[in-house]
C-alpha cells in the first residue's frame, strides 16, 4: 500500500471509532442535540482541515491549530459522555500524522492528558496511584501506535521512490530498444547512401529503407507510449514477431538471417514476450554495428521449465572478458532479470557470438 493509501487507513480509523462512540451514546440515551451536534462539528473539522489538506501533513503550521481544536472538541465530548473516551483510539495516529519529528511526541502526550483530565483520570491520582500507571500507559500505547503509523507511511514513500527509480530505468530501455535503434539503422541507410552516390539504384534503396525504419520508428515510439509493448505483439505471435523483426532487419542490412523454432508453441505472459523480441532487436543491432556478419540465425526454444532465445552470428566476435559491453546488453541483462532469466554471452576475435537468454516460466 502506497503512502496516501496508509493515510486513507488512519482517517478511516478516526471516523469509525468516533462512529462507535456516537452510536454507543444514541443506544444508551437517546440522542443529545448537543453532543451529536458537536460529534457532527469535529466529523466536519477533521474532514475540511486533515482530510482534505494532504499536501499540509506534517506542517507545524497549520496543523497544530487544528490537532488542538480536535482535542479541545474530544475533550468536550468526553465530559458530555464517557463512551468517547473511545475516540482517543482513533487519535492516537494523529500527533505522527499531522506535526512534524518530535512535535508528534508533544502532541501524544497532550493529546492523553487532556483526555485523561477530561475523563477526571488525573483527578483520581492522588486516592488511586495505580491510576498513573494506566496514564503512562495510555502515552506508551499512544507514541507506539503513532510511530507505527509514521513508519508505514515513510516505507510506503520509499517503495514508491524505489518504484519510480525503476520505472525510469525501464524507459530508458524502452526508449533504447525503440528510438535509439531505429535511428541507429537510419543513419547507416544514409551512411550507405551517401558511399554509393554515384548508384542512384542504390541511393533511392538505401533512402527508401531510411524511410521505412523512420516511419517504424515513429509507429514504435506512438505505441510504446501508449503501451510500452512492442508493436509487433500486438498483431502476431512471438515467433511471428521474431520473423517479422528479423525480415526487416536483414532487408535493411543486408545480412541473410534464418529463424526457427523449437518445442511445442505456448502463449508466454506479455512481460516474457516482449523481453524475448527485445533481446533479439537488441542482439541484431549490435550484429549490424560491431560483427561484420555474413549470415545470422535467431532460434526460440519452448522446452519443459523455461523459454530461451539464441542469437548466432559469424562475425569478427569479441573477447567478452575485455570489454564491459555497451548500454543495449546491460538493459537487455537488465530486463531478462526482472522476469527471473539470464543473459550470457560466448564469443571468441575471429569466431562469431553466441548470445543465449534463459527465461523460466515461472
Amino acid at each position: 500500500m502506497d503512502e496516501a493509501g496508509w493515510v486513507r487507513v488512519f482517517h478511516l480509523l478516526f471516523y469509525t471509532c468516533l462512529t462507535v462512540a456516537a452510536t454507543i451514546v444514541v443506544l444508551e440515551g437517546g440522542p443529545d442535540p448537543a453532543t451529536l451536534a458537536l460529534t457532527a462539528l469535529m466529523a466536519g473539522w477533521y474532514a475540511f482541515f486533515v482530510a482534505r489538506r494532504p499536501a499540509l501533513l506534517e506542517r507545524l503550521n497549520p496543523m497544530a491549530w487544528h490537532l488542538l481544536v480536535l482535542i479541545a472538541l474530544q475533550s468536550a465530548l468526553i465530559r458530555m459522555d464517557s463512551a468517547y473516551e473511545t475516540t482517543l483510539f482513533g487519535m492516537f495516529a494523529l500527533p505522527y500524522l499531522l506535526l512534524p519529528g518530535r512535535w508528534g511526541y508533544a502532541g501524544t502526550v497532550m493529546l492523553v492528558f487532556s483526555s485523561s483530565a477530561a475523563g477526571g483520570l488525573i483527578e483520581m491520582i492522588p486516592h488511586d496511584p495505580s491510576v498513573l500507571g494506566r496514564l503512562v500507559g495510555n502515552i506508551m500505547l499512544a507514541t507506539v501506535m503513532g510511530l507505527f503509523a509514521r513508519d508505514l507511511i515513510r516505507h510506503s514513500e520509499q517503495n514508491r521512490v524505489v518504484g519510480t527509480l525503476e520505472e525510469r530505468a525501464r524507459l530508458a530501455r524502452e526508449i533504447h530498444d525503440t528510438l535509439a535503434q531505429g535511428f541507429s539503422g537510419i543513419i547507416a541507410q544514409l551512411e550507405a547512401a551517401q558511399q554509393g552516390i554515384d548508384d542512384p539504384d542504390t541511393v533511392r534503396k538505401r533512402i527508401s529503407l531510411a524511410k521505412q525504419l523512420a516511419r517504424d520508428s515513429l509507429n514504435e515510439a506512438r505505441r510504446s507510449v501508449d503501451a510500452l509493448r512492442p508493436e509487433p505483439l500486438e498483431r502476431a505471435e512471438l515467433h511471428e514477431a521474431l520473423a517479422a523483426v528479423a525480415e526487416r532487419w536483414s532487408a535493411a542490412t543486408g545480412v541473410l538471417v534464418t529463424v526457427s523454432v523449437d518445442g511445442e508453441l505456448r502463449r508466454l505472459p506479455s512481460e516474457m514476450e516482449t523481453t524475448v523480441l527485445r533481446a533479439a532487436q537488441e542482439a541484431l543491432a549490435n550484429v549490424a554495428r560491431h560483427a561484420r556478419a555474413g549470415r545470422a540465425a535467431l532460434t526460440l526454444s519452448y522446452m519443459d521449465e523455461e523459454v530461451t532465445l539464441d542469437v548466432l552470428d559469424d562475425g569478427t566476435g569479441f573477447d567478452p572478458a575485455a570489454t564491459g559491453g555497451g548500454y543495449g546488453l546491460i538493459a537487455m541483462r537488465e530486463r531478462a532479470s526482472r522476469s527471473g532469466g539470464t543473459v550470457t554471452v560466448e564469443s571468441a576475435p575471429g569466431g562469431g557470438t553466441a548470445l543465449c537468454v534463459s527465461i523460466p516460466y515461472v
